[in-house]
């Protein structure tokens, strides 16, 4: 039998309070494509930093090539023949592609930097592998999906032999992730090894050879993929049976509570970003907006809570004009908020969750008083929250970034449907979330529609959107293509429409 590539044996690292990984084995075998599938939180992302010498173990053994090796730091890794791409990208946002890719090595041309040689390397490295990328491109000129392929370029161009990647489509629209499986088929084909962490289950079933499943810190099993289905992985990831589509009753809409007209707004490029949109969205419904990232969701979402001011147009909140607001303005007037980026536009990460969860109304009761916190009243909400929406946590003092994503969203979502929001707005609110964390934010926004709450849902899902969505409208540079009831949607038409080839009569 031949010799695999990587093998861990006994992994094991502890973390205050928490165990991450237990005694974990784990083998990789040349040339393949291994998925590391489990809920977040359950070790996969430690366990790939203890490889890759972020983390050192507390106990345990790794072997490349047969050869017993410490990782003492992502240095030894690069080294090693291991590279990494992170959820979070490393990439310095002022420089280009080619400076990015070499950043860190030595120059052949030493003292000279070799720029145009390295181009020219960056060049034929991104056209043998598919990774269409320009060298001398601006890190913030790129898209998030051509920002991951400069990634991969990094850890080719270092001689990766083992590849990690950490929730790789976790950003990407579904053409780029199309994109990346053929790329990790054409690298695996060559004889590379890939570990995939992942917790969508399609995207298992379609890409890798093996998986293995973590839960709780601990293999459930590693099997073989063809040999497996997306029920069976998603029970061994939970320990229960998922609904992979909730049951939910039908929509009783009443008033409007969110009235958009003639809506116009730039980009951060001073480009336009929304044209003339219109839209409603009534008390107890739920309006998902489909769409190619990067079609207006993000400047509409900025527009109404009032982070953006629209060049042109109407936002009406329960009647009332609410654009050119503050965002503190239109938070009083009962809007809700899920950001799409929970880390930047969410939460505070170095703050405390009980901190976390006062965010937008410290300024009064029960947070405050005459100016002053309310530290205990911080603590008995926050502890109140963490049962209500089961976040896994030792306490509400734990720094927020110690959390899981998963459990990190659950704070956000607290914090929003703890204030019975009457408009609530969940843009991307399942993204870098595995299956049981879904089904989980699913029922808490229906839960809130059928509470009376308008929601409006933005998503590149469109499993998502149609799970969820009792309207469906479709966006596309800015424009709504047209709106259908979620009965009589077609996936086909939808995708038209998400493409700029069809557009719908007017409709609200």
């Amino acid at each position: 039998m031949a010799q695999p590539l990587l093998e861990l044996r006994g992994i094991t690292k502890r973390f205050p309070g928490v165990l991450a990984n237990d005694r974990i084995d784990l083998t990789v075998e040349k040339g393949e494509i291994h998925a590391l599938l489990g809920e977040n939180g359950s070790g996969k992302t430690t366990l790939m930093n203890i490889l890759y010498g972020l983390y050192q173990a507390d106990a345990g053994e790794i072997y490349l090539d047969g050869r017993p090796l410490r990782i003492k730091s992502p240095g030894q890794a690069i080294d090693a023949g291991i590279g990494m791409v992170h959820q979070h990208f490393m990439l310095v946002q002022a420089f280009t592609v080619t400076e990015n890719v070499i950043l860190g090595m030595r120059s052949k041309r030493e003292p000279l930097l070799g720029l145009a040689q390295a181009e020219a390397e960056v060049k034929a490295l991104s056209e043998r592998y598919g990774l269409k990328v320009d060298p001398k491109a601006k890190i913030w000129q790129l898209s998030v999906g051509e920002q991951q392929r400069v990634e991969i370029l990094k850890a080719l161009h270092r001689q990766a032999r083992l590849l990690i990647l950490d929730e790789p489509t976790a950003v990407l629209t579904p053409q780029e992730t199309e994109e990346l499986s053929a790329i990790l088929r054409s690298l695996a084909a060559e004889g590379r090894s890939i570990i995939f962490i992942t917790h969508k289950l399609n995207e298992v079933m379609g890409v890798s050879n093996r998986v293995t499943v973590l839960r709780g810190g601990r293999v459930i099993d590693t099997v073989e993929t063809a040999r497996t289905n997306e029920a069976e992985l998603a029970r061994m990831m939970v320990g229960r049976e998922v609904v992979f589509r909730i049951d939910k009753r039908p929509a009783e809409p009443g008033e409007v509570i969110l009235q958009i007209d003639g809506l116009k707004a730039t980009n951060q490029k001073r480009l336009p970003a929304l044209r003339g949109l219109s839209l409603k969205v009534r008390a107890g419904e739920i309006l998902g907006i489909a769409g190619v990232d990067g079609n207006g969701q993000h400047e509409l979402v900025e527009c109404i809570v009032g982070v953006r001011r629209p060049d042109a147009g109407r936002v009406l909140i329960c009647g009332q004009d609410a654009a050119g607001r503050s965002p503190r303005q239109v938070s009083q007037m009962g809007v809700g908020l899920i950001p799409a980026d929970r880390h930047h536009q969410g939460l505070v990460l170095s703050l405390q969750l009980a901190e976390n969860v006062m965010f937008g109304n410290f300024y009064c009761e029960p947070y405050s008083r005459r100016g002053f916190l309310r530290l205990g009243k911080m603590v008995e909400i926050a502890d109140r929250l963490i049962k209500d929406y089961d976040i896994r946590t030792p306490s509400c003092t734990v720094e927020v970034r110690n959390l899981s994503g998963g459990n990190q969203q659950k704070v956000v979502l607290a914090r929003e449907l703890s204030r019975s929001p009457r408009l609530l707005i969940a843009a991307l609110p399942t993204r870098g979330l595995d299956v049981g964390a879904t089904e989980f934010v699913h029922r808490r926004i229906l839960e809130a529609r059928d509470q009376g709450a308008a929601v409006l849902l933005i998503s590149t899902e469109l499993e998502e959107i149609l799970s969820l969505s009792d309207r469906i409208a479709v966006m596309y540079e800015g424009e709504i293509m047209g709106v259908v009831p979620r009965e009589t949607a077609d996936v086909n038409e939808l995708g038209l429409m998400m493409a700029g080839a069809k557009r719908l009569p007017e409709a609200s």
